[in-house]
């Protein structure tokens, strides 16, 4: 018999992690938003602000295999606890140190990329309380933490207007001290977390065609989502003449709209399988991209379009999370874990060719048609898997969850 969701798992858990997340979030494409002003005072080609910004999706990507360990040997919490540390500190230098040439932005870049690394702890920390049939629905609001993308695209540019911004990253500090004393207080291990691996082990899972399937459909959705959200600032602005701070509402919009859904998506694909759902999700994002890629007439035109490919790519996000956990559960841990370093290998790729496309070609036409063909490719992908896993860990008999 079913229970509410409410009181199938661990809400104050859940709630914490969904802070944590979505503050990490925020400083991990910090750099996105305050690239028009950094790029102007260390004069930055084209190529070189991509970079930049995709820098800390390449970083998250990567660290996200190791949290993923740490969430399984030391628990969720306390590597949890261990990331925020690490973030405060490479804010605290990046707010007081010398922030003066390009290599140094990218080193800022590769320390911002362990608050990308929250992924991995935030959603097996709330996964973890939950039983299968509210899988989809717990990660989908623990998720949500996408959102915090839309806060620094909302104010970084105007507080580097008026502060510098170099001072963000110290005004960045307040809300992440905050969020460290509500995790810490809030925040529980579930009891039945399983026992940690051999490190060995963690190999194994890459044996099972499934762990590349699930990777390569949410270097798609994610990739899309963090590639757009750290690239979007510099593409009013190079694209339509935008100021930093219009450009970083633009961006937010578009954002904020692709993280909100994100709960949506899971809650659907509880509802209607996550399969159906994401095969919906590629057809919107693939479209809507291709269309973005010949470059909208105008500035509000190319706002709408982008809306609904993130609406697109953000429902699909929660969907594959919503099937993850299925085939998935006991090695839950470091397949977020992997699953979420594909996401941010996918937004690595999508930022830096957006930016070796303007400067090799003058425009962002290049990227965004070969991304979008990437979701035609994951949609083949998920149409040639859905008879086996339907019938497979994905049967009635196996699981109450709609796949």
């Amino acid at each position: 018999m079913k229970t509410s969701f409410w009181k199938a798992g661990h809400t104050p858990t859940l709630l914490a992690a969904f802070f944590y997340f979505d503050l990490s979030f925020m400083v991990w494409v910090l750099l996105g938003p305050l690239a028009v002003q950094i790029s102007r005072d260390l004069g930055l080609s084209p190529a070189q602000k991509g970079l930049m910004v995709a820098t800390p999706l390449l970083a998250g990507a990567l660290l996200r295999i190791v949290m993923g360990v740490l969430v399984d040997h030391l628990k969720p919490k306390k590597a949890g606890a261990i990331g925020q540390v690490v973030v405060i500190a490479a804010l605290l230098w990046a707010w007081l140190g010398q922030l003066n040439s390009y290599d140094a932005m990218l080193s800022l870049g590769i320390l911002l990329g362990v608050a990308g690394a929250a992924f991995a702890v935030a959603l097996p920390l709330a996964s973890r309380w939950y039983p299968p049939e509210h899988q989809g629905t717990a990660l989908g609001i623990a998720g949500a933490g996408n959102s915090g993308t839309a806060f620094a695209a909302l104010f970084a540019p105007s507080l580097a207007i008026a502060f510098g911004w170099q001072n963000v990253f110290g005004l960045c500090l307040i809300p992440l001290g905050v969020a460290f004393l509500v995790y810490m207080v809030f925040a529980k291990d579930a009891p039945a977390a399983p026992p940690a691996k051999a490190l060995v082990e963690y190999l194994h899972v890459l044996k099972d065609k499934d762990a590349w399937w699930f990777m390569f459909f949410y270097s798609v959705t994610f990739g899309g989502f963090s590639g757009l959200a750290s690239s979007l600032t510099i593409y009013f602005n190079s694209q339509y003449g935008l100021s930093p701070v219009t450009a970083g509402y633009f961006t937010a919009a578009c954002v904020f709209a692709g993280s909100m859904v994100r709960p949506l998506g899971g809650i659907i694909a509880d509802r209607i399988g996550g399969i159906r759902t994401l095969s919906i999700m590629y057809v919107l994002a693939a479209g809507f991209l291709f269309i973005a890629s010949f470059g909208m007439p105008s500035y509000l035109a190319a706002l709408a379009v982008f809306v609904v490919a993130m609406l697109a790519l953000g429902t699909g996000n929660g969907a594959v999370f919503q099937l993850v956990p299925q085939r998935f559960r006991k090695e839950i841990g470091v397949m977020t874990g992997l699953v979420g370093m594909a996401g941010g290998v996918g937004g690595f790729y999508l930022a830096s060719s957006l930016g070796y496309s303007k400067q090799l070609t003058g425009s962002y036409q290049l990227g965004l048609t070969l991304f979008s063909s990437l979701a035609i490719l994951a949609l083949l992908g998920l149409t040639m898997v859905k008879t086996r896993w339907r019938t497979t860990w994905g049967s009635a008999a196996m699981t109450v969850a709609k796949i």
